[in-house]
């Protein structure tokens, strides 16, 4: 038994290595503690856009992934689609791989890297081709202008408040590197790297004291007052 697991993975380890990554989708996936921060670009290398935690690839196309690590040493790990390959500092490696079937498959850090590694999970989604270039055409957008006056109250907030120094939302002001692009979270199915679904209580809950949630996370809490957060929320909530 153990021969023949042996003889498959050498197999499929072979099948893979021969992957044709003609007209590759280029995609660079940073490790940090505890988060994934995906750059798309597009044909001719230059950044398109930038997501945090979550993937999209089309169907049928080879897709090679930019693997660095910002802190530790992290790993980068699809069970479905492909093996490990590890992110060491200072050191850039590549994966390729390639989704036949339209699905959602989930990945995870697979080295332990910390406190909260359990917690530093990913999703990658395999959309037809005509899906992802749809989805692909939203990311590159800036957020969109509310007209609603609880929003925009929010998007002063989040302006205003220390949000904006760690986060990015092109369109605003706001340039934060520290953590993710939230551009178009609301689109996003996750948040803080898989651990809570994303709805306006864990929204909520993650604002205020993102700690309880995940303990060790690099997030401050955010104590506001109530009217303020449900402004803020509102506002978050249009970013899609």
């Amino acid at each position: 038994l153990l021969f023949g697991l042996i003889l498959a993975d050498v197999l499929t380890d072979r099948a893979l290595s021969r992957l044709p990554v003609d007209k590759a989708l280029h995609i660079e996936v940073t490790g940090y503690q505890w988060w994934w921060q995906a750059r798309y670009l597009s044909d001719d290398g230059a950044p398109a856009f930038t997501l945090a935690n979550e993937l999209h690839v089309p169907v049928g196309r080879p897709v090679v992934v930019a693997l660095k690590a910002a802190d530790v040493i992290h790993t980068f790990w699809v069970p479905n689609l492909h093996g490990k390959k590890d992110m060491i500092p200072g050191r850039d490696a590549t994966i390729e791989f390639r989704a036949d079937r339209p699905g959602v498959y989930r990945g995870q850090c697979a080295e332990f890297c910390g406190y909260e590694h359990a917690l530093m999970a990913f999703l990658v989604t395999a959309d037809p081709p005509a899906q992802y270039e749809a989805w692909a055409a939203r990311q590159r957008l800036p957020a969109v202008t509310t007209l609603d006056t609880v929003a925009a109250r929010g998007r002063e907030v989040f302006l205003t408040q220390d949000c904006a120094r760690c986060h990015s939302v092109r369109g605003t002001p706001a340039q934060g590197s520290i953590g993710p692009d939230l551009t178009h979270v609301a689109s996003r199915q996750f948040l803080a790297a898989g651990t809570l679904a994303n709805n306006r209580g864990n929204l909520a809950g993650w604002i205020v004291d993102p700690r309880t949630l995940k303990p060790g996370t690099a997030m401050p809490p955010t104590r506001l007052p109530p009217e303020d957060l449900q402004a803020l929320l509102t506002w978050m909530e249009t970013l899609k």
